[in-house]
């Protein structure tokens, strides 16, 4: 937790890809934050965002970023296998931390990282834009007044082209780890039972789909499907979709792409998530999470259950469960 000042928590950006560049552009839209700095590995990359963002003092070393800015509260959006060192760099200096998931793609790593953060992950949130969507904190808020949870389903499809693109990428820690973390919210942290995952592969043995099922003891039954499979003609960042099944009621969640739809010589879909960076007041998810995180930084609210550093712990756990119960 940062002093408690008057005025917007001062806030730096690690990582300037296309989240980092969006966690930028939100921060400098937002009354509750001051956008101090931004650091890339590439310098090109900084005075790019700098011709949007003038006067944003930018680096491309971040231990000179770390020395020189006087940020209080950190986004770390680099690259994951820099997650860890980044962090541990920030949180021994003091600093608050929102990190993008996942912490790392090794468990024991995630965990060396355990020493530093405090009882009640204060200095370390989560970056988990889906928590901060308003259908979803809708959906929740029915599940907890409409009673308990009988079958969640969730899809989450990406396009085919990712297989050629970004070889070797599983969509179950690509894409499928964002529903585990909105159900691990839904059960209240509670652990499964049984758990069971299924690849499709291509012809060349490439993963293109992933198939799972979470079952809580005397509790629900989660289904899952994340894939590369949707074609050139449909929203260029897939669909993803959440059903909910509880005793009497239902509820369905489709938060990709918005509903926004144009056509002219094709079919578009503008907007794919609820994100919006407008300098004169950024809006959506992200936005709400990053003014979460302004509120966690100075000790005016706790981390929000899906963002500690004990939620990323038990999801990269689920995660290695489903993936040794592969068959």
């Amino acid at each position: 937790m940062i002093e408690k000042k008057n005025g917007p928590v001062r806030v730096a950006v690690v990582g300037l890809g296309r989240f980092g560049r969006l966690h930028s552009l939100t921060l400098d839209g937002l009354a509750e934050a001051e956008l101090v700095g931004i650091v890339a590995r590439r310098p090109e990359s900084v005075t790019q965002l700098q011709q949007e963002l003038p006067g944003v003092p930018g680096w491309s070393d971040f231990e000179t970023a770390l020395a020189e800015c006087d940020a209080d509260a950190w986004v770390v959006a680099a690259t994951t296998a820099s997650h860890v060192s980044i962090t541990r760099a920030l949180l021994e200096a003091g600093k608050a931390v929102l990190l993008e998931k996942p912490i790392s793609e090794d468990l024991d790593e995630a965990l060396s990282l355990e020493p530093l953060v405090a009882a009640d992950s204060s200095n370390l949130m989560i970056g988990h834009i889906l928590l901060f969507n308003s259908e979803f904190r809708q959906v929740r808020a029915e599940t907890q007044a409409r009673g308990p949870i009988s079958y969640i389903n969730c899809v989450r499809h990406r396009p085919a082209s990712i297989v050629t693109d970004f070889p070797g990428e599983n969509p179950l820690h690509a894409a499928m780890v964002h529903d585990l973390y909105m159900v691990q919210v839904m059960v209240e942290r509670s652990e499964p039972s049984r758990v069971s995952c299924q690849y499709h592969r291509t012809a060349d043995g490439t993963i293109d789909l992933a198939l799972a099922q979470l079952q809580w003891e005397n509790g629900p039954v989660a289904s899952f499907a994340a894939s590369y499979l949707t074609p050139e003609g449909m929203p260029p960042r897939g669909i993803d979709r959440m059903e909910v099944f509880g005793e009497g009621w239902a509820a369905r969640v489709l938060a990709n792409p918005r509903p926004i739809d144009v056509w002219a010589e094709r079919a578009e879909w503008p907007m794919a998530l609820e994100i919006r960076t407008d300098p004169e007041g950024a809006t959506g998810m992200l936005a709400e999470e990053l003014r979460c995180f302004c509120r966690v930084a100075r000790g005016d609210q706790a981390v929000p259950d899906g963002a500690t550093y004990a939620d990323a712990i038990q999801v990269q756990r689920w995660m290695e469960r489903l993936t040794a119960s592969v068959e």
